[in-house]
Formats: C-alpha cells, structure tokens, sequence
C-alpha cells in the first residue's frame, strides 16, 4: 500500500490502492479533470458480469466516468517530465506498427498514461489489459458485445453512465471506464490482482486471462538508462 499522493488541480495524480469511496471522494474533492483498425474486431467472448451495486457505489462510480475534460500530465519536476517523455518516446516507437498514425498514438499514450495513474493502476498492466482484449483495436467488438481498446460491456453506460453505447468507441471514454471498473473489481477483490483481471473478463478464478494481462504487461515495461523501470 502506497501513501496518498499529492492530486492537482487538474486531477493528475498517482492513484493509492485504497477504497474507492476514499479515492472518489478525494478525487472529487479536487475536481478531477479527464474523463476516459476501422472494422470491428472479435475478441475475447467472455466479459464483466453485470451485478446489482450499491447506491453509494453507483454514484460514486457515475461521478469518477462523468468528467469530460482532455487527459492534462502536470508534473512536479523537469526530472519528471523528462521520464514522462522518455516514455512516451519509447511506447510511440512500439506501438508504431500497430497504430501508423502519429497523432493517434500520441493521443492514446497520452490518455493510458493520465487515466491508470488516476485509477491508482500500473500503465504497463493497462497496456497489457488493451492488448489481450483488444490488440489496441478502436472499434473491437467481441462476440459478447463488449465494445473498444479495453473490451467495456454496454451495460456499464446504462448503469453508470449516460446510456450511450455508442461513446464507448471514443478513446478517452473508453479507457476512462475501463480504468474505473478494473479499480473497482481490484478494490472488491482486496487488492488481488490475478482475481480483478479473471473479474474484468467473467472468468473469476480461472488462470488463463490473468496469465495473459501480466505476461503482456512486462512487454510493456521500459527501463531507461540510470532510471528504474517505467510503468
């Protein structure tokens, strides 16, 4: 468990694994800015199981998917910033063959970054979680409806959203759910990862998907020179 980290203005922050009350609560307190191939993709069947929630969890979760500003890094140091470049340099050059479109990766680095360190989530497991579910397909669609980079179930909008299924194919929304609810199953789950990612996919308890999100999320560590790895 990490201490709380400091949350500008603008809601950057480096998210503390604690409740997500607690963490919406601070979040909101401050305001927090930034919400979350052409054809679509079959990908993974399984999907998150719509469960009743809570009216407090309901609203919480509704107020952390609501805020509609662009992704906005604001860094406490020039020594940050420059990590923050190097990895951007870095993920640009990998991802370049799976999205040949400069601005559009940019615009995806850029929103991955902001919204997992918002959800208090490892970039790099965030990136894994897009490649197994999507393989960073925009407009992916699997067999059990689940819509976008990170696969999000239709349901989710109608329950903690504004009903509007067809958002879940804008990047920032998309990811903004997708970091929300993985949050959300990894704080139902105490803070176990192998079973929020079986909870993320509908397959709780079983190995296969949350062998894969953390085998693809060490493909997505970089470590610089003189700096520890970067996720």
């Amino acid at each position: 468990m990490s201490p709380r980290p400091r949350v500008d203005p603008d809601g950057w922050s480096a998210w503390p694994r604690r409740g997500l009350l607690r963490w919406l609560g601070a979040g909101l307190g401050y305001g927090c800015a930034g919400v979350a191939g052409l054809l679509p993709l079959t990908v993974h069947a399984n999907g998150q199981v719509e469960e009743d929630l809570a009216d407090s969890v309901r609203t919480a979760l509704s107020a952390a998917v609501a805020f509609a500003a662009p992704p906005k890094p604001v860094f406490s140091s020039e020594a940050e910033r420059l990590r923050f470049s190097q990895w951007l340099a870095h993920m640009d050059e990998r991802l370049a063959r799976r999205m040949p479109q400069a601005r559009v990766r940019e615009d995806f680095l850029h929103t991955v970054w902001y919204e997992s360190r918002r959800a208090g989530l490892e970039t790099a497991l965030v990136l894994g979680l897009i490649e197994v579910e999507s393989g960073f397909r925009k407009f992916a669609i699997s067999s059990a409806s689940a819509r976008g980079y990170m696969q999000v179930m239709p349901f989710w909008v109608r329950s903690i959203g504004d009903g509007d299924e067809g958002k879940l194919f804008h990047a920032q929304t998309n990811i903004r759910f997708g970091c929300v609810i993985l949050r959300y199953y990894l704080d139902r789950e105490r803070g176990d990862l192998f079973m929020a990612l079986g909870r993320y996919n509908g397959s709780r308890g079983r190995a296969p998907y949350p062998q894969a999100v953390l085998a693809a999320r060490q493909r997505w560590h970089v470590e610089l020179p003189g700096t520890q790895a970067l996720s």
